[in-house]
Parts: C-alpha cells; structure tokens; sequence
C-alpha cells in the first residue's frame, strides 16, 4: 500500500502472524513540481510503481528465504535475491517490449497492408490480443492465482477506506473487487490509447517512425494515468462509468475474491501508511 508519504507491504508469516515493513517515501513529482504536471507525473507514478512493487516482491521472497532456511536443501524454493531479482525484471522488460510492442509490429508488416489507419487498427488488434491471452494464460498459475486474490483484498480495503467505514475484515468483506484506478484499467488503456496515438503517426516505414513510437510509451502511459485519474474522482457520472465499463470487466480475470486472512494483510498494509 502506498500514500502521499509512505509505503508500506505485508506479509503473512507461516505462523499467523503480520510482518508489516513501513519506509517513508516522497513522489518525485512531489519533489518536483515540473513532474507534477499533467502527463509528466503519469510516467512518474508509473516507474515509481514498478519499483515500489519490485521491492515489495523482494521483501516477501526474502520472508520465504528465511522460511525455506528451515527446510531440507531438496525442498528450498528460493536462491539467492539480489542478482536474481535484477535479472528478472530485465527480462521482463524485455519480454514485455517485444511481445506488446516489437512482435506486433512485425506481425503486422507480414499483412503487406500499406493504408496508414488499416495498419495501425491491425497493429492495435494484435497488441490487445496478445494483452488479452497473457491475462487469461497467467490467470491459470496457481500462485497468480494467490495474487489475484491479494489484488481483490487491495480493492476491498481501499473501497472500505473509501467508505468512511471502520476498517475490518467483515467491512471490506462487502465491497467490491472492482476499483475504476485499477492497474488492470490502466493497462487496458494503454493499448488502446497507444492504438490512438499510432494512428496519427501513420504507418512506420523507417527505423526512425517506428523508434518515435517506443519513445512515445511514457506519454501514451501518462495519458492513460490522466484518464483513470479523471475516472476515479468522477465515477458517480452515469457516461464515466459506462467508459470504465470494459477496464472493471477485465478486472474479473485479474482480481479473485479473497479469504478473511488476506483481508487482514491488506488492512494492516493500510493502516501502515495511514
């Protein structure tokens, strides 16, 4: 959990308990105010989330290497963190630029299609298909599935804290796993914002089109940033929820409904922030 001035992650311990690990944290676009402004601060708050959830990845790993100490060495489920933590969210930027932006791309260039919005509609469709099956092919592993459910006790919490509610389990219990800021929405958008943006760009005959559309992913996701802010603080308006329609229906694949437990491990985050 995150607020203006602190971050905070929880972990339940194998003996019931609550490890909560509190540091205070202070946006660049607070420290900044030209960051603050609009579209600027949405790549902000999208590389300080990767990094926020980078280390919150970190600190429960490390709480299950100190659990798997205990354990036979056959049975040790986790290395060494630090070199192999680096490694992988290289990778994963690698693979995530390829698969969501390069291999479309390249698909699309096999169609021979030469109209600038045939080619981008086709271009956009194939990145939206691919963010699609890698949402439904994830929702399959079963510690993803654990996650989604951490991800609906997120939703639930902050719904309660929204509320005015007194923050108990039984009180978040009651609301929705669905949330108009969702990360899921805001990756919805993304892709179909980038389709947008494409557009008016034309079709990338050169290496210098096709490098101003990957220069152009910051923007594409501070406007997308800009968007799901504007939804959240207007979700009462019958024509901002019908727009956020297709972003909370996807949030049925990346969020489960979560048991009391997890619950609890939310609240405690968010009570460490507040």
């Amino acid at each position: 959990m995150r607020s203006p001035k602190r971050v905070a992650t929880a972990v339940r311990l194998p003996d019931g308990s609550i490890q909560v690990k509190t540091r205070e944290y202070v946006s660049f676009s607070r420290r900044f105010p030209v960051l603050g402004l609009p579209i600027l601060r949405g790549a902000v708050v999208l590389v300080e989330s990767l990094r926020i959830g980078v280390e919150a990845l970190a600190f429960s790993a490390e709480v299950a290497v100190e659990e798997d100490k205990d354990k036979p060495k056959s049975e040790r489920r986790y290395g060494s963190l630090g070199l192999g933590m680096g490694f992988t969210v290289l990778l994963s930027f690698v693979m995530a630029f390829g698969i969501f932006f390069y291999l479309p791309l390249k698909l699309t260039d096999l169609t021979g299609v030469r109209n600038p919005l045939a080619y981008n509609l086709i271009d956009g469709g194939i990145r939206l298909t691919f963010f699609m099956i890698y949402i439904v092919a994830i929702g399959y592993w079963r510690e993803m599935q654990r996650v989604f459910q951490y991800h609906g006790a997120e939703h639930k919490t902050i719904h309660n804290l929204e509320a005015g509610e007194d923050l108990t389990p039984e009180a978040a219990g009651r609301m929705s796993r669905f949330h108009p800021r969702c990360g899921t929405s805001f990756l919805f958008l993304v892709v179909i914002v980038s389709f947008i943006v494409f557009a008016f760009l034309g079709r990338p005959d050169t290496i210098g089109a096709r490098a101003l559309r990957f220069a152009l992913i910051p923007v594409i996701a501070g406007i997308s940033f800009e968007i799901i802010r504007f939804a959240g603080a207007h979700y009462d308006r019958p024509w901002v929820r019908f727009l956020s329609e297709p972003g909370l229906l996807l949030q049925r694949l990346t969020t489960r409904e979560p048991s009391r437990d997890m619950l609890e491990v939310a609240i405690a985050a968010l009570r460490a922030v507040l």
